[in-house]
This record gives structure tokens, C-alpha cells and sequence, in this order.
């Protein structure tokens, strides 16, 4: 298994930053989240005029096995069509990557569907899905291993054309139930508290789906102590391409937008293997998804928006875009009390 080189950044220009921030013509600290996300991109710039660059989002798509269980309202064709979909321009995320110009990119990862050639579509295929993790491991090693090379190449592919910001999304039929495992395993939550409704479970079957949760977890938390085996034996082949995305990212030292409750299981398990990425991640909103509340409490983060959304695709990410620009935009832009001649606060 490769590693990365992931660090926290240098923190010499701190002072310089925040001094900054807190001499524009406002008062102190009255920017709020903004000041905030524009002293981190800062940072991970290691730069005064921080600024961004062909935006991209990346959305995984791959088949879960687990999901001939019943945990999902929809069936798994569901994951395919939803690409085609994609492909089409008719989903959430294709309008609002177009609405702010970002570059989005859908890859499949490990659908269980013979797609014809699209030029939209880039073709990672490592398997037609993963296997039952209620039955046996999700991935083996070396599935595992293809996944994180493939993310980490693609984001590579995505730095030499001049990206310093990334968000990723995902489309998997089973894969709330994946983040549910991961979210208990890495956060230390008794599983039932980590489920919820995902594409739309109720009553009897949210019931369900917490029963085969609590078996799959019983069968696999022997791995939990190391955690790319317990990944690998619950979660979907578009997030492992997703974890080795993210690594890459911070190892390039580009920003990170994580979206919901899917993408922010994925970064728990980067998290896990290297605590610094947290450095370069920005959450850009909090999911109506049972859980992912408590994911970001667990991390210590402040999501961007809380829409009441749970979509997963990236969408939280492309809605957070345009915020994230206003924090370099002021920072650039906005006069200091000096320039335009404010008096200051005494």
C-alpha cells in the first residue's frame, strides 16, 4: 500500500493573516465563517493573496452488495441510471457545477453496468460492484489498493491543469449503510445511533436496515484497530477511489470541499490514517442524513451551509463553492482602514 506525505502547513504567516483579516474596513471578526476560511486557504497556500483555481468535483459512482439485503428503498439499477443521468446534464450536481464553472468529472468506479462509450465518462471500472459485506469482505487488497492509486492519479491529472480546490461526490445504492459502518467503527457510536433513512427508509424497513447493520458490524469490527481492512471490508469501490482523492489532495496541498454524510465517512477514514489532512478540508454543509451532525462534532468541524439537504452527488460542495470564493474575494478586494482611510477601532 503506498503512502502519502500529508503535513500541516507552515504556520509562519499566521500573525501576517490575521492582521490581514482584521484591518479591512469592517469590524473585528464581523466576516465570520468567511475570515475563518480565508485564513485556512491561506494557509494551505502558504500565501497573502491566496486565490482559486479550476475548481473541480469528482463524483465516484460504484455498486454495493450489501444492497441485495434490502437497506436502500431503491433498487440497484438505481446507481447506473442515475449516472446516465449525469452523463445527460439532468442532475442536481451537472446544474450547479454549470452555474458556478466548475469542472465536474463522473467516474465509475465499480458499477454493476456495461456503459456504451461517453465522452463524459471517465471509465475506472475495478469490478462490477463490490461484494455482500453481511457475506464476506466488501473488496479484497488489491481492489483496495487499484481504488486509492486510480483517486490519487486522477487528482494528479487534475493539479498539472492548474486545480487548487477539489470537492468529490458519489452515487451508490447502499452506500449511507457503508458510511453508517464507518462512522461507527471511527467514531466510536454504537451502530444503530449511526443509521438513518439514507435514500428514503422508513418504519419496518429502517428497522431492517439497522438489523442487518448491527450484523455486518458484528462481523467485521475485529478489523477496526486497522482501519484500511475494516474500510475495505465495508465500503464501496467510489470511496476507496474517494479516500485515495482526498490523500492526494492534501499531499499536493490543494484545498479539499468534503460534501455529506457519504464523503465525510470516507474522510473519518483519512482522518484515521493521516490527521493532518484536516488542515486542507473545508465542509461545505451539514446533511439531513441522520449522523453526519454528529460526524462533524466528532471532527470538530463547522459546516459552510446547513440546507436540510442529503443528496450526496457533490452537491453540497458545488453549493459551498461560490462562499468560499467570497472569502478570497474580500480578503483581496475589500479596502483596509489604512487604504481607504477609516479610522480604526481604538
Amino acid at each position: 500500500m503506498r503512502t502519502f506525505n500529508i503535513h500541516t502547513p507552515k504556520d509562519d504567516l499566521l500573525t501576517d493573516i490575521q492582521n490581514k483579516i482584521d484591518y479591512k474596513t469592517k469590524p473585528l471578526g464581523s466576516l465570520g465563517l468567511l475570515e475563518k476560511i480565508a485564513a485556512q486557504i491561506c494557509l494551505v497556500q502558504q500565501s497573502l493573496t491566496p486565490t482559486l483555481s479550476h475548481p473541480a468535483i469528482m463524483v465516484f459512482a460504484g455498486d454495493h452488495g450489501l444492497s441485495e439485503e434490502g437497506v436502500s428503498a431503491y433498487p440497484a439499477e438505481v446507481t447506473h441510471q442515475m449516472v446516465l443521468n449525469f452523463l445527460s446534464g439532468g442532475a442536481a450536481i451537472n446544474a450547479f457545477c454549470k452555474q458556478h464553472n466548475i469542472d465536474l468529472q463522473i467516474v465509475d468506479a465499480g458499477v454493476n453496468h456495461h456503459f456504451n462509450f461517453d465522452p463524459h465518462l471517465t471509465d475506472r471500472k475495478i469490478a462490477m460492484g463490490t461484494q455482500n459485506s453481511l457475506k464476506t469482505e466488501a473488496m479484497n487488497q488489491i481492489d483496495l489498493e487499484h481504488a486509492i492509486n486510480i483517486g490519487s492519479s486522477m487528482v494528479c491529472h487534475k493539479v498539472e491543469e492548474g486545480c487548487n480546490i477539489i470537492g468529490f461526490g458519489e452515487m451508490g445504492i447502499g452506500n449511507t449503510s457503508a458510511a453508517s459502518l464507518l462512522m461507527a467503527a471511527f467514531t466510536d457510536t454504537d451502530i444503530i445511533d449511526c443509521v438513518g433513512r439514507g435514500t428514503g427508509v422508513e418504519c419496518e424497513a429502517l428497522d431492517h436496515k439497522k438489523e442487518v447493520l448491527k450484523q455486518v458490524f458484528e462481523k467485521h469490527q475485529d478489523k477496526i484497530k486497522a482501519p484500511l481492512d475494516y474500510f475495505r471490508s465495508v465500503a464501496g469501490l467510489e470511496m476507496a477511489m474517494m479516500l485515495g482523492a482526498m490523500l492526494q489532495a492534501a499531499e499536493s496541498k490543494i484545498t479539499i470541499m468534503v460534501d455529506g454524510f457519504i464523503a465525510t465517512s470516507v474522510f473519518l477514514t483519512a482522518k484515521k490514517l493521516y490527521p493532518h489532512i484536516q488542515s486542507y478540508a473545508l465542509f461545505s454543509h451539514q446533511s439531513d442524513e441522520s449522523g453526519h451532525k454528529h460526524m462533524l462534532e466528532y471532527l470538530e468541524a463547522q459546516p459552510i451551509l446547513q440546507l436540510g439537504m442529503r443528496l450526496g452527488e457533490g452537491t453540497g460542495c458545488a453549493m459551498a463553492y461560490p462562499i468560499i470564493q467570497s472569502s478570497i474575494q474580500f480578503l483581496n478586494e475589500m479596502a483596509s482602514f489604512e487604504s481607504a482611510q477609516v479610522s480604526g477601532q481604538s
